[in-house]
This record gives structure tokens, sequence and C-alpha cells, in this order.
């Protein structure tokens, strides 16, 4: 039975030893291949006094390096630390120094990136660079005290000393550490066990029917848990998965028609960029699947992808990296009720709660909390934070799996008669106008109704007189007019009640992302929302 991260491979070797586990580009591994090359990276690892509880930076693209280092840590009992490879020097700076990072592996550029700051890495000993000579990593001027090795360098270590590979891993123990951007201040460190890697990888496989016949296509950075999780799911079912670091969305359609490719998931920004390509026939036939999360897909964004891949069954997922995922809306339902972010995952428990911690009733908003085994092991070094949103498992859950504690989500839900959740608000987020509370997500989803309307972001600017009011940030399919606002004012007039409607309408080419491709709201408060911007 398959209960530590690595075993996610080596199980799936012992089964089907010449199945193709990864692809990249031209480049193929089997997984008995990959098994291999993850054991050796494993003993190099043990060479460097890499052990049991030590941290390990993996700052790369999508490549084997970076698949083979977070496994090899599993193996030894490490603990594997995805940067997210768009970050600059300042942040890899503090997430080193945050989770004391032992060991750094990144690529010539990245380094060259962090050496004028490498001194101030006090924990860092050693970093490998994966696409650098020997002789060029010794020309380099490196007064700190890391010991910089290239790749080859770390195998030879590694098959000299013929370490041993004897996992004393329990499946509850820290595995990895994922950065989140974080609403505000520093990035926060999610603590995942084995058993969350593990049981999130089989819950979702199990509701996307995944088998070792899929090809999956992985754009998303393996810092981000939806993309992690697509690589453990594949290799939980001994599917190929196909890495791809693309540059426009035509790359992605492309890499869909020359692999196959059955299941892919993405967030709402990608898909919009999708919608905008032309698919061949081709590129249509073999997807069986596409998945969204990270945001609310735009309805008219779905039809149109619905219409792209009418042979693929849609999944729109809902989740927070500190429990993984939480809900899904079953392919079935999208018809007939699209704007659910569905009902619990396999292995997951979700509560509607009031602020007094009672259980809401149907169609009364309250806050998401998430019961089960997926419920992660809290922020890295951060108590504060843990406290606040890690709490005893209420009393009224079922809690089959006896856990003891839930996450509380911040984010508000409503449960119809039949189960069915729908977001409301990020609890952070409500937008508190004339004594009303306004949800940013639904006037959202209406201005999202307009043609005209390619993207929105709402926020609040500060108002002396209505406490906050409503600014709303708008991407446009085609260049603003003057009869544009008019247009937007006038369907929100209908369609809203006046508390609701935005107080300003300011036209962008674009909205800004974070690293994970999410609108970067933080950003948007500060360039638009501060209260002198009014006045």
């Amino acid at each position: 039975m398959t209960s530590l991260v690595h075993e996610l491979i080596s199980h799936s070797a012992q089964r089907s030893p010449d199945a193709i586990a990864l692809q990249i580009n031209n480049s193929q591994l089997s997984y008995a291949q990959l098994n291999e090359s993850v054991s050796a990276v494993a003993r190099s690892f043990l060479s460097l006094a890499i052990s049991k509880g030590d941290r390990v930076g993996i700052y790369l693209a999508k490549n084997q390096e970076n698949v083979q280092c977070m496994f090899a840590c599993s193996v030894i009992g490490a603990v594997f630390v995805p940067i997210n490879p768009v970050l600059k020097a300042p942040q890899v700076k503090y997430i080193a120094n945050d989770c004391q990072i032992k060991l750094l592996i990144t690529n010539r550029a990245r380094l060259k990136s962090l050496t004028p700051s490498l001194h101030l890495f006090p924990n860092l000993k050693n970093i490998i660079v994966i696409d650098a000579e020997a002789l060029e990593l010794k020309q380099l001027h490196n007064v700190n005290t890391q010991k910089i090795i290239n790749w080859k360098t770390l195998i030879s270590l590694g098959d000299k000393a013929n370490k041993k590979l004897d996992s004393s891993s329990c499946a509850t123990e820290l595995a990895a550490i994922l950065y989140t951007s974080g609403s505000t201040g520093q990035p926060k460190g999610i603590m995942l066990s084995h058993t969350n890697i593990v049981l999130g990888a089989k819950s979702v496989s199990q509701y996307l029917q995944q088998t070792s016949n899929d090809n999956i296509l992985a754009v998303l950075p393996l810092s981000f848990d939806y993309g992690l999780n697509q690589l453990m799911s594949g290799f939980l079912v001994g599917a190929k998965c196909v890495l791809l670091d693309y540059l426009l969305a035509n790359d992605v359609i492309k890499a869909i028609t020359k692999h196959k490719i059955t299941g892919l998931a993405a967030v709402p920004p990608l898909w919009m960029q999708l919608t905008k390509v032309t698919w061949p026939d081709s590129a249509a036939q073999s997807m069986r699947y596409f998945t969204n999360s990270g945001g609310v897909l735009p309805l008219a964004t779905l039809g149109a992808l619905r219409k792209n891949m009418p042979q693929a069954k849609p999944y729109l997922m809902y989740g927070l990296t500190e429990a993984f995922r939480s809900t899904f809306l079953s392919p079935v339902e999208i018809d007939n009720r699209p704007n659910s972010i569905g009902k619990a995952i396999p292995h997951a428990e979700i509560l509607v709660l009031r602020d007094d911690g009672s259980e809401c009733d149907n169609d009364e908003t309250g806050e998401l909390v998430h019961v089960g085994p997926l419920v992660t092991l809290g922020y890295w070094k951060n108590t504060a934070a843990t406290e606040e949103r890690f709490k005893l498992t209420p009393k009224q859950a079922k809690n089959i799996y006896k856990t003891p504690l839930a996450v509380f989500s911040g984010d508000y839900v409503k449960r119809d008669a039949e189960g069915y959740l729908y977001f409301v608000s990020r609890r952070d987020s409500m937008i508190k106008t004339s004594g009303y509370r306004v949800s940013p997500s639904e006037l959202e989803s209406v201005l999202l109704e307009l043609p005209e309307v390619d993207e929105v972001a709402i926020i609040a600017g500060a108002s002396m007189k209505l406490g906050q009011e409503i600014i709303a940030l708008i991407v446009c399919s085609m260049t603003p007019k003057d009869s544009t606002t008019k247009t937007i004012v006038r369907h929100c007039q209908l369609n809203l009640p006046n508390y609701m409607i935005p107080k300003q309408i300011i036209f962008l080419t674009e909205l800004p992302r974070n690293a994970n491709g999410k609108i970067d709201t933080k950003c948007l408060i500060a360039n638009y929302g501060k209260e002198n911007h009014f006045q």
C-alpha cells in the first residue's frame, strides 16, 4: 500500500516498469528509470550529509531533475521545498532562511541572480547547479561558505559512497513545505505530511477516474499544490506525465496534439487564453477531462472550452493549500448548477459554520470548514498563524478519520438543500459599504455577464462618506470607449442594488498576477485602493 511520497513512483515501477512516467520535450523516462534515478539522487544527498528532516530547496523549472530531487527527499526522510522558478532573489532568500534550507538545487541563470546575496543565506551549505560544467563552477568566485557543484558531480558522489537507502519515515511526518503567496505580509510555509500528499493523489485520481492510459499535461508550477498534485496523482495510477513550460497558449495546444493529452489542469487566466486560439480537431479528440481551480471560471469561458473539447468532461474545483482540495463539481451537474463549487472530495468532510461555531441552515452564508486527513500540519514556525487557521475539529463533524484539527478556510459559502456549495467571498475581502457587506466575487460574476468584459477584479477604496467604496478594475475585449462605461453602469443598475454599483470603473490592459497565475489583489489594492487616489 502506498503511504510515502516516493512510493508513488516505486510501486508503479513494480507494476509497469517499462511504462513512460515522464516526458519532457522529446526525452522520456520509464517508471523503472525514474525510480532508479530517484534512488541515485537520494544516495547523493546522503553523501552531502542531508539527513532526515533537513529542508532541500528546489528552484527549477519543470524538468526531470526537479522531479528526481523531490522524490529523493522522500526516500531519505528529508523535506522538499519547491520554489516557484519565477520568484526573484529577495523572495528566494526569504523562503530559504525562513525554513533554513540546507541544500539548494537550481540552474546557472538562477544562481547568477542569487550570487550577490548568497552571503545572506546562513543555513545554506551546498548548491547544485544542474546545467553547469565542473570547470565553469571552479571559475566561479564564491566568497561565501556554500559548496557549489554540478549535477554530474552530485551523482558521482552517490555512486562512490554507495550509501544504503533505508527509509524510516512515517506517513504522518513532514514531507514538504509549500509557500503561499499570502494576501498580506510575507508568505507562509504550509507543512504537508506524506499522508496529505498521497491521500490527495488518491482522492483526485478517484473522482477524475484516472488510469495508466492517461497522458497528463503538467503546465502549472510544481510549487503550486494544484500543479504538484497533477504529478502525484498521475504517478499513483502509472500515467504518463508530460511537463511543459510554455510561452504562448498555442504551445499548450501543440503539446496536447503531439502527446495525445487526455487530462489538463489550469487556472482561469490560462483557460481564457486557450479560448482565443484555434483548436484543431486532432487536439480535441484525445482530451478526456479538464479541471479548473484557483479562481472562478467565467461561464462564457467554460462554454467556449466545452465547445472546443466536446468529448472532455469539465471538473470545477475549489481548494486551499492548507487542506489541499476541498470540493469539486461533478461534470453531470455542470449544466444544472454551473456556479456551484460542488460537494466534498473523497476523504474530506465540509461544514458551513456561523461565527459562533453553530452549523448554518440551507442557503445561509457561513465559513467553510474542512475536516479530515487532508488537513495539513500547519504553518512552518508560525504558531500564531497556525492557531488562527487550524482549530479543534468541531463536535458536530462526523470526523470518521478522528483527526484532531480542522481548517477554518476564511471563505464564505452557502449550501443548498441538496448539499451543493456555492462560494460567496473571502472573509478578508468582503467590502463594507453604506452599512452593507458586499461580496467582490458576486459583483465580478455580474460584470462578467457582459460580452465587453474579459476580466474583472473588485477592490475597495477608502471613503469618508461610505466607509469603503467599490472599485471595478476591468479588462475589455476591445478598446473601451465612453459608451463602454455607460453600458457597464446600466448593466449594474439593472442587476444590482444601488449599494453594489461600483463608484469607480478603471480600465486596464491586463490584471497583475502572482507567481501561481492568480489575480494579485494585493497589488491592485496598493495601486488603486489608496485613499488619496480618490481625493
